[in-house]
């Protein structure tokens, strides 16, 4: 491809600092969040309080696979949803490759906003300079409002869709008050969420509210007649502990620690509900600054604008707590936020000022364009560092209550677990910037561009082949993303931010299907080996969902174009 040295180890150095940073960053705290919980007894007591609601397996599936997941999703991801409340279900009664298969059908509408929103908050860093965005910080907002406007019919499908696939047509419409309510409780608050807040706390919120509600209506209602298995077995199947995948020395991120037997005894469930409250009201106040009708409120009342002085731009607060403007010196070090060019990637002009070596040529552009891709370390603003700080926020209340949990010990444990992925992800990163430094992905954009009008359906079974072969929606987002923006350019009648959201939507439905996510599901129910009994039984929801992702978006883009959000 031509590329100088330089800018190619710029390049893979940069990616595999944004790989670090924001992204494993928030990947890390996410979970440590999680392991927290779990030390404490109050993850015992949240799976103990939904499973003592009912005895019917059709509302055991609602609540544990789809409204629990989702919550497990939110917080951590990275398969550990999966793993989780499949072994969750077997230890119930449920037949281990049901429950496997009805946990990886359920992960679905809830991922593209899981690990605190990491798929979009990637997707939009990567996009953002496609666009000639330099922060990205609105471009991720937009392709959140985009996958809130698809998914949300997904979210009300999917409950109904694990019963019919578990149970029956006449077996779900026996529950549809409680399939409904599941659904749609948690459709709109992903909705709204998504599209006026953020990615960050989009499936948390909507699972905390999907399970209030569901819980609420079983105090007043109850289905005619309690569905349980034929020949279910007398006992429950002991909990099921996860191997290691991906060819890492220990568990998944989470899963052997959400697994095994807490330390303690379990929490009360409304002391343990109050620490995912903790992390909502922590990560609110963190981002109050980006809520509609706060996002020009001045500093110091908006805490955000505080947390990021100094950022290029940013007339709220231009002038950072430590180091000199970015007027002055754009490279100098700068606190709390330091944005920069990467070495490498950039020369300086006659007045000293950074100018990028990278330029985007005809036809991606109509005119020579300066790549701009700055790396922004926003130490105290970033969802990692919010979530890190709820952490503390949390495990400061666990003291309170006196429980016993090692703080130091707990954070090592998940730096362990995580020691592999981050590498992963580092190096995934790292290609994704080779690729768009390069130009690779623009000549791919040109290619995929031949499909013209049915491109927007395409898009959704890109993303699922990028999920398919990495297990991920962040990864998928990351080698896809960028690519599916620059077709949407090549085309001039379809907006990128629905071809990159749709990506996300669209692999979404592909994580069941992946052998990362079968080999999780197969192992979290004790039955190594099944992968193939699960992928045939799963296959053909995969591709049904994905081809109804791809029927949205082309509405999206030729029906509705309004409904697609600017940046």
């Amino acid at each position: 491809w031509g590329m100088p040295l330089g800018i190619t180890v710029g390049a893979a150095t940069e990616g595999m600092a944004f790989g670090l940073w924001p992204i494993s960053w928030i990947v890390l705290n996410a979970i440590f969040f999680h392991n927290l919980t779990v030390a404490s007894g109050d993850f015992e007591a949240i799976k103990q309080s939904l499973t003592r609601l009912t005895e019917d397996r059709r509302l055991q599936t609602l609540l544990v696979a789809f409204s629990f997941g989702a919550l497990l999703e939110g917080i951590a991801g990275f398969g550990a949803p999966v793993a989780i409340t499949a072994s969750i279900m077997a230890s119930l009664g449920f037949e281990p490759v049901t429950a496997a298969v009805l946990a990886l059908l359920a992960n679905t509408a809830p991922v593209a906003f899981g690990s605190i929103g990491i798929p979009i908050t990637t997707l939009g860093g990567l996009v953002a300079p496609i666009l000639g965005h330099t922060d990205a910080a609105s471009t991720t907002r937009a392709l959140s409002a985009m996958v809130g406007r698809q998914l949300p019919l997904f979210s009300i499908l999917i409950p109904a869709y694990l019963i019919v696939v578990m149970a029956g047509w006449r077996r779900m419409r026996e529950i549809l008050p409680a399939v409904l309510l599941t659904g749609v409780s948690f459709a709109i608050v992903q909705f709204l969420i998504s599209n006026y807040v953020g990615p960050e706390l989009t499936d948390i919120l909507a699972a905390l509210v999907s399970m209030g509600c569901l819980a609420l209506l079983l105090r007043v209602w109850k289905p005619a007649q309690t569905f349980r298995f034929k020949d279910e077995p007398a006992t429950a199947a002991p909990m099921a502990q996860p191997r290691p995948v991906m060819g890492a020395s220990s568990d998944l991120p989470g899963e052997a620690a959400a697994t095994r037997a807490p330390a303690q005894k379990p929490a009360s469930p409304l002391a343990a509900y109050f620490m995912y409250v903790v992390l909502v009201v922590v990560i609110l106040v963190g981002q109050m600054g980006n809520l509609p009708g706060l996002t020009k409120l001045a500093t110091p009342t908006n805490i955000t604008a505080d947390l990021k002085c100094g950022t290029p731009a940013f007339k709220l607060c231009p002038t950072p707590w430590f180091g000199p403007t970015a007027t002055a010196d754009r490279q100098a070090f700068k606190f709390p936020d330091w944005n920069f060019f990467w070495p490498g990637t950039y020369t300086t002009n006659a007045k000293g000022a950074p100018v990028s070596l990278v330029e985007r040529e005809k036809p991606i552009v109509s005119k020579p364009t300066a790549y701009l891709n700055p790396f922004d370390w926003n130490f105290l603003v970033a969802a990692g560092s919010l979530v890190f700080y709820a952490c503390i926020v949390a495990w400061l209340v666990m003291v309170v209550r006196r429980r016993r949990v090692n703080f130091f010990k707990v954070y090592a444990q998940t730096l362990r677990q995580l020691a592999l992925p981050i590498v992963t992800i580092a190096f995934i990163l790292s290609i994704a910037y080779l690729m768009n430094f390069s130009g690779m992905t623009s000549s791919l954009a040109i290619a995929f561009s031949k499909t013209g009008f049915v491109f927007p359906f395409v898009a959704a079974f890109l993303g699922w082949l990028g999920v398919f072969l990495t297990g991920s929606d962040t990864s998928s987002n990351t080698l896809f993303g960028p690519l599916q923006a620059q077709t949407a350019q090549q085309l001039g009648n379809v907006s990128p931010i629905l071809t990159a959201g749709t990506n996300s939507s669209g692999g979404v439905m592909g994580k069941m299907i992946s052998p990362q996510n079968l080999s999780v599901g197969a192992a979290g129910v004790n039955k190594v080996g099944a992968e193939g009994a699960i992928f045939a039984r799963v296959i053909k929801y995969s591709l049904i969902l994905t081809t109804l992702v791809g029927i949205v978006a082309m509405i999206e883009a030729y029906v509705l174009p309004g409904i697609v959000p600017s940046p």
